[in-house]
């Protein structure tokens, strides 16, 4: 086994979060209407992370950005970052997203 096994399972979960993300985007986000205060919306932004830099580091980054969608928390623009931020490892996974 390589070493990098986790490559292996990190593929089925991305196909997962992206058909499950798609299928949020296309049914439920059309009843609750377009109430998110950022671009792009949040499940969209989720799907980029995911798909960009993985289902651990991208579900994190995403779940970031749902907490900073609250009516106190930010808006505006807020792409997805090019790179893992600094200092980001697996076993501490808040260390992924921003939180504020």
């Amino acid at each position: 086994m390589t070493r990098n096994w986790w490559r292996y399972l990190d593929w089925p979960l991305r196909a997962i979060a992206y058909l499950l993300l798609q299928g949020y985007r296309y049914s439920l986000s059309l009843f609750m209407g377009r109430t998110c205060r950022h671009l792009p919306t949040c499940s969209e932004f989720t799907r980029d992370a995911i798909l960009q830099h993985g289902f651990w580091p991208g579900g994190w980054m995403g779940l970031a950005r749902l907490y900073r969608c609250r009516p106190t928390g930010t808006h505006g623009y807020d792409p997805v970052p090019d790179r893992v931020p600094e200092g980001a490892r697996w076993f501490r996974p808040w260390t992924y997203g921003r939180w504020r």
